[in-house]
């Protein structure tokens, strides 16, 4: 007899975006005792960015489920001190992200797939990247300037030998960062910084990819193929060759018109509960994937800070403003003394005024700033409205 598989849950458009908010932590009571850990731990990947506006995108994460953290609970919560074994590390997942560390055995197959990587465009002379080993071993913890000098003097990307072999090491999985210091990464042999228990290899490809999928569905809450691949920046065919074993369900989504799968948990119960009012890093995973975005909440984001100025649309670093459930707008923030600056808003409609002037003044609060100005709203005649909204 055939097999066949069971038929797919139906669900609307509406029972995806509530499962999807739930998932990324916007809906419902925030686990504060578990703290930014607790984000960590819930996303699977926190995605780090040089930008800081307002603050640094990892920065963002936590305070947009959680309100406002301390900001130096943020980065102790991240980063393990000299005497304390790593309790997550950094490397490539969606782009470069805060991981924790018990997935560091299933980040394996990426490691393997840069060992075999038949070319780079650095090469290493002879040597050189047994050198920067012996120095770590030696010296313990150290910067890429420690080991060296991280630049040969040209532009950003001409990184000297000692850099360039690092970052292998670390793309290999001979080095880990686990913290940061005044933005550097802080360098150490992963014998020594990753925790004994998790210091092992030995998963297959397919394992390691298998349990990522699942990550990917349980931190999305329901997600196509390409929604669950992108999380990790997994291929296609290797979410097809596991996707069946790794635990999650199809669905099938209202209006997506494409297969979808989700995490039974997800299923379970309904969603429920409080929404969060917040400013979103574009780099938060509620939105980093834009065709996503774009299918669950109507919103379409673009990351303009690589724009030149005059084709910007919504500003440098425009920050989603999330109340509801619903994308209802951006701003773009700067800060000049205590004084937060909304150099741009954007709004969707006259509803969204109270609830940008909840999240500027949170925003600004939680930065220390005791004031703030919108310096121009889109459009025009909601200006004065959320002028007045702010007080």
């Amino acid at each position: 007899m055939t097999f066949q598989p069971p038929p797919a849950v139906a669900l609307s458009a509406d029972e995806a975006r509530r499962i999807s908010l739930r998932a990324q932590g916007f809906m419902g009571a925030p686990d504060r005792r578990a703290g930014v850990r607790g984000v960590l731990r819930h996303l699977g990947a926190v995605q780090l960015d040089t930008i800081s506006v307002l603050a640094r995108s990892h920065e963002l994460i936590p305070y947009a489920r959680l309100g406002a953290v301390d900001r130096r609970k943020v980065e102790s919560a991240y980063w393990s001190p000299d005497s304390e074994a790593a309790h997550a590390f950094e490397y490539w997942s969606h782009a470069a992200c805060i991981l924790p560390v018990e997935e560091w055995p299933h980040f394996a197959f990426r490691r393997r797939a840069y060992r075999s990587r038949p070319q780079w465009s650095h090469e290493l002379t002879a040597g050189a990247y047994e050198r920067v080993i012996k120095q770590l071993r030696a010296e313990g913890a150290l910067t890429a300037t420690e080991l060296g000098g991280a630049k040969n003097g040209g532009e950003w990307w001409d990184w000297s030998e000692s850099k360039v072999a690092v970052e292998r090491a670390l793309m290999y999985g001979d080095v880990v960062c686990t913290r940061r210091r005044g933005w550097k990464r802080v360098y150490d042999l992963a014998e020594r910084a990753v925790p004994a228990e998790f210091q092992h290899d030995d998963l297959t490809d397919s394992e390691c990819v298998r349990r990522l999928v699942a990550l990917a569905g349980r931190s999305l809450g329901v997600g196509t193929r390409e929604d669950i691949s992108d999380y990790h920046r997994l291929k296609n065919a290797q979410v097809d060759a596991v996707i069946a074993d790794s635990g999650l369900v199809p669905v099938e989504v209202e209006d997506w018109g494409k297969p979808a799968w989700a995490d039974p948990e997800a299923l379970a119960t309904a969603p429920r509960g409080r929404h969060r009012t917040t400013l979103l890093s574009p780099f938060d995973s509620l939105i980093w994937d834009r065709p996503r975005t774009e299918r669950i909440f109507g919103f379409t984001h673009r990351l303009e800070a690589y724009v030149p100025k005059p084709k910007r649309i919504h500003g440098y670093f425009a920050m989603p403003l999330l109340s509801g459930g619903r994308l209802l707008g951006r701003a773009d923030p700067a800060r000049e003394g205590t004084t937060l600056i909304a150099r741009q808003v954007s709004l969707e409609s006259p509803k969204a005024v109270p609830a940008m002037a909840k999240a500027l003044w949170e925003a600004a609060s939680w930065v220390g700033c005791t004031e703030v100005r919108v310096d121009r709203t889109t459009p025009a005649e909601l200006h004065q409205p959320l002028r007045q909204e702010l007080g």
